[in-house]
């Protein structure tokens, strides 16, 4: 799994040492995890490794980070911390990170990310988004989410046809709403199904049209299907770029609005069009390089 992973198509590989781990296997994953990033040539192959830790409330935590840090703290991008309650959370994650990298010498800064899953997390997640420098982004975590609030669910991510719409529509978009609010990414969880294409790009086009960035892939298969969705199509991009010519134009002749095809378009138009023209240029300059 770990050398599909390395040579996938995604641009970013969360190695688990959570969830997807039985407890009697913790402490194996966790060497396992050490010698992948040992052995493997993650960074040359353009990745950003996380590793996601087991949660604080268990006892797994705190040796999670002193290993993978003090043995591989070099080569990890991010710690990703799951199951974020509270500020405090991400405060003492941010603490034993600080005193190992001292310790260590290691001269890059490792960033956390959080994985908001608890209806602690979210009634906190404006306190838990400014409670650290290192904070890069918040993760959408549906399955702990679903059963924190004891919602009827019928896959991972899914949608339950008892109920009028999107059930996660709120979480979505309060996660959304915070990231942006202060300068974190936003990026939605898993959808279980691996079987159920439509239904992933579904909710993928759902996290997007939000304004999310990215969505996770927990099969090789759905790596295509969040590439798909996220890259704004040419025709979408084009318009985008039109915009901006037309306010352009505007401008100089002193206008502050313009009319493109038939529609008003102004200072908020521009702002929108450059978020679709900056997110294309990034993913051609990563094709690129």
């Amino acid at each position: 799994m770990f050398e599909k992973a390395l040579n996938s198509a995604a641009d970013y590989v969360f190695l688990d040492l959570e969830d997807a781990v039985a407890p009697d296997d913790k402490v194996p994953a966790r060497k396992n995890v050490i010698d992948a990033l040992n052995d493997l040539d993650w960074r040359g192959t353009g990745k950003t490794i996380s590793v996601r830790i087991n949660s604080i409330d268990t006892h797994y935590m705190y040796r999670d980070v002193v290993d993978i840090m003090e043995q591989v703290g070099n080569k990890v991008d991010t710690i990703l911390v799951p199951k974020v309650g509270t500020s405090s959370d991400v405060y003492m994650v941010d603490c034993l990170l600080t005193q190992i990298e001292n310790q260590k010498r290691l001269k890059n800064k490792v960033g956390i990310e959080c994985l908001i899953e608890t209806a602690l997390g979210m009634s906190n997640i404006k306190e838990i988004a400014q409670s650290s420098n290192r904070l890069e982004a918040l993760h959408f975590g549906v399955a702990d989410y679903a059963a924190s609030l004891r919602a009827r669910t019928i896959v991972i991510g899914g949608l339950n046809p008892d109920y009028p719409g999107d059930q996660w529509h709120h979480g979505l978009s309060q996660l959304v709403m915070t990231c942006r609010a202060y300068g974190l990414r936003a990026i939605d969880g898993p959808f279980g199904d691996f079987n159920d294409p439509e239904s992933y790009k579904d909710a993928a086009r759902r996290g997007a049209a939000l304004g999310f960035e990215g969505k996770w892939a927990i099969h090789p298969s759905q790596i295509e299907l969040a590439n798909e969705v996220y890259t704004p199509p040419e025709s979408e991009v084009s318009h985008a770029k039109q915009i901006l010519i037309a306010l352009e134009e505007a401008a100089r002749e002193g206008r502050g609005a313009a009319q493109l095809n038939g529609r008003m378009i102004d200072a908020a138009s521009a702002k929108m069009a450059e978020n679709i023209v900056n997110t294309d240029n990034a993913i051609q300059g990563k094709l690129k390089g």
